[in-house]
């Protein structure tokens, strides 16, 4: 990877970092309504993928879509404008959190059902195949979702029809409050790809060369026309599943465990030790995310609400 792509990730990665944390801020300070889910400890999956994808390309994501949304090419202001409900937002206020998308870049959307992105996606390789561009389509998905019927029927159908589809399964050890081992029947999701006969990729999730490697493959496979592959990467959300997650079902021993392994530290270090960046290079980015966040927290702020006159616009289609 050169240096420009791992510069573009890390910064990718902090501004999610950022981004979230300020969401989580304007939550508790009730300024923001609505539970949120976020994707603190996730970064590096969303940042590396999407930092190998066209704008031409198709994302679909989950209720804890921020981050996808942010990897794939969103300003952090609207983006923050639409979790807020405000009328500048991406969606202008009617989607918030759990329905953000931005088609300009490829965003088909986060989705409040669990693996309801993954047939959109699956939808959006059919249309790239059907006008023959060299489109791929990338569907992200929880651990929880691979065991929806939505995933085995989409994984099957984009097989038979060997469709430019990738499915990116974030395992970040639990849906909701149970534990991946208590729900699932296998201990690497991954080979469930045999049964579609199709590659399938465990990687660790917090490594951004690992996540790299294969799904490099997995693109170049897809853009040949040679159909899907099947990626899990392993992570873990550092909190709970929505803001007001009480969090009984795991010890704090164990997210300081994985906090340790923070995604933005790792390749932080992976930077500095092999000199391709520099301290000066790295603090410069931070300050320029920082910055970009405070700017969207002011936007968000001073955005108006929507129009209330406007509340049945985009509900019916008009010819």
């Amino acid at each position: 990877m050169d240096k420009e792509r791992l510069l573009w990730i890390y910064r990718k990665m902090q501004e999610i970092r950022k981004f979230e944390e300020k969401a989580l801020e304007l939550f508790e300070a009730d300024k923001l309504r609505g539970s949120v889910h976020l994707y603190i400890g996730e970064e590096a999956i969303a940042a590396t993928v999407c930092s190998l994808l066209k704008d031409t390309d198709y994302i679909t994501s989950t209720h804890r879509g921020h981050g996808h949304c942010i990897a794939k090419g969103a300003e952090l202001a609207p983006a923050l404008a639409e979790l807020m409900g405000k009328a500048t937002g991406y969606c202008q206020g009617r989607g918030g959190s759990m329905h953000i998308a931005d088609v300009t870049k490829g965003n088909l959307g986060a989705n409040a059902i669990v693996g309801g992105g993954i047939p959109i996606a699956v939808g959006g390789a059919l249309a790239a195949k059907l006008r023959g561009t060299d489109q791929v389509a990338v569907s992200f998905f929880g651990d929880g979702a691979s065991n929806e019927g939505t995933a085995h029927e989409s994984m099957n159908l984009a097989s038979v029809w060997k469709l430019p589809v990738i499915f990116i399964c974030e395992n970040n050890g639990f849906g909701i409050s149970t534990p991946v081992k208590q729900s699932t029947s296998v201990e690497d999701i991954s080979v469930r790809s045999a049964a579609y006969d199709m590659p399938g990729y465990t990687v660790d999730g917090n490594d951004v060369l690992a996540i790299n490697e294969v799904v490099t493959k997995a693109i170049e496979r897809a853009r040949k026309g040679e159909g899907p592959t099947l990626i899990e990467c392993k992570t873990y959300r550092w909190l709970g599943h929505w803001t007001g997650d009480p969090q009984v079902y795991r010890t704090k021993e164990e997210v300081d465990a994985w906090k340790e392994k923070c995604p933005i530290k790792r390749l932080r270090n992976h930077l500095l030790e092999n000199k391709i960046s520099t301290e000066e290079e790295i603090q410069k980015i931070d300050e320029e995310v920082i910055a970009a966040v405070e700017y969207a927290e002011k936007f968000a702020l001073e955005s108006p609400e929507p129009d209330p006159s406007t509340a049945m616009d985009y509900v019916f289609y008009e010819n």
